[in-house]
């Protein structure tokens, strides 16, 4: 096995063992365990730095499906290793975070498997090559987070959002499989590398837009773009490590990973960049604005997030740019912006990171997340508060803080997009710096209210009563870690640059110079637009916070039942109403109408095959000799069923069915069948006699009261089911629409060496299936030993107390 492989497979091989050992763990030392995963895994990441800076890949093929092209491959190059140093990175945080976080009352088994599943489909995501690898990987991300979120499955609003995210996600994740499939019919691999090395083979393709648009979906929908965000803010009543996991570094990221490895293949396409660009920068204000006007700390954060991600989005797309031009020397300055948006992606996983502990620890000493009772809180919690400073104004643009200098760099290229006279960009190319400072003035906006409306100001009488103080020591590691960073990235930018981000523009850019396309990180460029621009964002900022209860009034503007939340809501609402009257309308406990909805609905499709098309040819004997027995049986068989319905006890009906099945033996008999013949007689005696048994202790049948409408259709469907099974059994004898399988079944011999036929079909060619169906059975058995094994709660459950 692989080094990468191990990656991937070591968390969620330690996911499935901690639900098993956890017993013999105290709930002391479960996170001290965990924590030595991510630790591990981050080591032996780094140790790829110096190889990959390089220009060294790593790769690895498993053979899975290749019948199907479907292959485990494992590939890490620079792009994949920033997002898994990222991953494992900020996870070893996250877990030394939650050990100080979460109470030992918690379930934390649960919680840290949660997590290192999550982990492991995160790696899979960036190390898969295989576009089916890395769709299952992507779903699994869905699933694993659905859990995170509903980690407090007791509250309501962590049930709704983890259900919201899961819809979302998955419903994108199952367009971005289309796309998947539609670049498989293009090309014939499943290969990411093999798709960018054919690019020039498949861009003519009429499903290459197509496709475009349904892998952004996929990403757009993972990466809580414009309108597919409303599921981030309500994820927020997830546990803050899981916040500050999930929506700052790692699931959020997997959309803006889909889209920098797929640029090369669909990058310099007008489509790509206009879609990316435009609902990037749009998300980008859209977040912002939305971030003021809230009033809990974690939505404020979730909506930033979503700014921050519209940012990046739409840095990739304007890089993207380069590929229009080819290899030309004026592309270098386009490529600068996936430089940009990479360099933003790791600084904001750092001070956002750093912001939801932040959070955490707020509401985890004084009680509450709500701005509106917080306040004063400096003197109590300088630490705290110091962490807010460093990382909400790295978040500004502000310097000495790692965002200033990537802040500046998305400056820069919109300014430089915006001069260009493709793609229409001469006349609608004067709106993306305009949006660009728009949103970074709002964002400066937010940042205000978290660091002053959080921590200056006096102390508001809802806390005042609390016994305030600066979180233990341990809580406050994981941040301070984070916020250092921010500023060592600030001061040291250049090594980040030059080990971690060139190789992985090597990846975005794989025929360009990676010396070229990798700039000094600078912070001073002299007075140019882009400081002047900056100095705006902060004039303007302050002005529009000093006076802001004189204009959130505007917020008012848009009536609540408009909002795409309230749409959401709206129409599985009014779906769960439909469908729920739908399903009382025809599921009324009534057997008789369960099969009769059944066999009409087999009827309109079966029979109305066989009358659409000319599959029914009336030759049923072909030639063949029917013997005098065999009439006997059949006679037998049709008097035995039109018997039953005029049966008025349970015991006889019972020996009339048993009559039948026996009929049914020696029609086997007959055709020399005697194995089967043998299995239909054990079990007509078995089924018989436990009948027997069963019903003799039943009251009599009674009467039926049906109106004669009711019983005229009943026997009409009846009729129509029996004419259209004999119907399939006269037509299968002649039927020639498709090729027959029975002539592959011939060589049961030579392929499996049974000698009979029947024997072999069930015990080889089927033995995929009959394991599934073990497995079923084996779920089964699981789930009748979990509701033994079940203890009732006498007080109700959680989720009945909280609702």
């Amino acid at each position: 096995m692989s080094i990468e492989f191990a990656i991937i497979i070591l968390p969620i091989l330690v996911a499935a063992l901690v639900p098993i050992f956890h017993r013999y763990l105290s709930k002391n030392v479960i996170g001290w365990v965990v924590l030595f995963i991510p630790l591990c895994l981050f080591i032996i990441l780094t140790t790829y730095i110096p190889r990959i800076s390089n220009g060294e890949t790593f790769s690895n093929t498993y053979e899975w499906i290749p019948s199907l092209n479907i292959n485990i491959t494992t590939y890490i190059d620079g792009l994949s290793l920033i997002f898994s140093l990222l991953i494992t990175g900020i996870g070893t945080l996250v877990v030394f975070y939650s050990i100080f976080y979460l109470s030992k009352k918690e379930s934390l088994h649960h919680f840290y498997c949660y997590l290192l599943l999550f982990m492991g489909a995160m790696l899979g995501v960036v190390f898969s090559d295989n576009l089916m690898v890395l769709y299952a990987f992507w779903e699994l991300t869905s699933v694993s987070s659905f859990l995170l979120i509903a980690f407090w499955h007791h509250r309501k609003g962590s049930r709704a959002g983890a259900r919201k995210s899961m819809i979302i996600t998955v419903s994108g994740g199952i367009a971005m499989l289309a796309g998947f499939l539609m670049l498989y019919a293009m090309s014939g691999t499943m290969s990411i590398r093999e798709l960018i090395s054919n690019v020039q083979l498949i861009s003519e393709h009429s499903l290459f837009i197509p496709a475009l648009l349904l892998i952004l979906l996929g990403a757009f929908t993972k990466s809580a773009q414009f309108p597919f965000y409303i599921w981030l803010p309500d994820a927020m009543e997830a546990p803050t490590p899981v916040s500050a996991y999930l929506h700052s570094a790692t699931m959020v990221k997997a959309g803006i990973y889909l889209v920098a490895r797929f640029t090369p293949l669909f990058g310099g396409e007008m489509t790509w960049f206009w879609v990316i660009t435009g609902v990037g920068l749009f998300t980008l204000f859209w977040g912002s604005f939305n971030a003021v006007r809230q009033t809990d700390l974690k939505a404020l954060l979730a909506f930033s997030t979503v700014s921050q991600l519209g940012l990046i989005m739409s840095l990739l797309g304007i890089g993207s740019v380069a590929f229009y031009f080819g290899y030309a020397d004026e592309s270098l300055i386009y490529t600068q912006a996936t430089f940009a948006a990479l360099f933003h992606l790791i600084n904001h996983s750092t001070f956002k990171g750093a912001l939801f502990m932040m959070v955490g620890i707020v509401d985890h000493e004084v009680g509450t997340r709500d701005i509106r009772r917080l306040g004063g809180l400096m003197s109590f919690m300088p630490v705290t508060f110091t962490i807010a400073l460093i990382g909400s104004f790295s978040m500004a643009g502000l310097p000495p803080f790692n965002g200033f200098l990537s802040k500046e760099m998305f400056f820069t290229a919109a300014l430089s997009i915006s001069t260009l006279d493709i793609f229409s960009l001469d006349s609608l190319g004067v709106l993306i710096p305009v949006v660009a400072w728009i949103a970074s003035v709002f964002t400066f906006i937010y940042c205000l209210i978290i660091v002053l409306r959080t921590f200056t100001g006096k102390v508001k009488p809802d806390i005042k009563e609390r016994d305030l103080h600066e979180a233990p020591f341990g809580m406050l590691i994981s941040p301070l870690i984070l916020v250092g960073l921010v500023i060592l990235i600030f001061f040291f930018p250049n090594i980040l640059g030059r080990y971690i981000l060139k190789p992985a523009m090597t990846s975005v850019y794989p025929n360009f110079s990676a010396d070229e396309m990798t700039p000094n990180i600078v912070a001073w460029h002299g007075f140019i637009p882009e400081l002047w621009m900056t100095i705006g964002v902060i004039i303007f900022g302050i002005v529009l916070y000093k006076t802001l209860k004189y204009w959130k009034r505007v917020y008012n503007l848009i009536p609540q039942r408009l909002t795409l939340n309230s749409i959401y809501e709206g129409f599985f609402a009014k779906s769960e109403d439909i469908s729920g009257n739908l399903t009382n309308r025809y599921m009324n406990g009534n057997l008789t109408n369960y099969f009769v909805y059944i066999y009409a609905f087999f009827v309109l499709i079966v029979a109305g095959y066989f009358i659409s098309s000319d599959a029914f040819v009336w030759n049923p004997l072909s030639g063949s000799k029917v013997d005098h027995y065999e009439l006997i049986l059949v006679f037998v068989v049709m008097f035995a069923s039109v018997a039953l319905l005029f049966a008025k006890k349970r015991v006889t009906t019972v020996l009339i069915n048993g009559v039948i099945g026996y009929s049914v033996a020696f029609f086997f008999v007959t055709f020399r069948a005697p194995d089967l013949a043998l299995t239909q007689l054990v079990v007509e005696s078995v089924t018989t006699a436990l009948f027997l048994i069963c019903f003799k202790f039943l009251p009599e049948i009674k009467p039926e009261t049906s109106t004669k409408v009711w019983k005229i259709s009943k026997s009409a469907i009846s009729i129509l089911v029996g004419a259209t099974v004999t119907i399939v059994g006269l037509a299968v004898v002649n039927y020639d629409k498709f090729p027959t399988i029975a002539t592959y079944f011939e060589d049961a011999y030579e392929l499996a060496g049974g000698k009979n036929i029947v024997n072999t079909i069930l015990g080889d060619f089927r033995a995929f299936d009959t394991m599934l169906e073990v497995v079923v059975l084996f779920i089964a058995g699981l789930g009748v030993y979990a509701l033994i094994k079940l203890k009732a709660n006498k007080g109700g459950t959680d989720v009945e107390k909280s609702e």
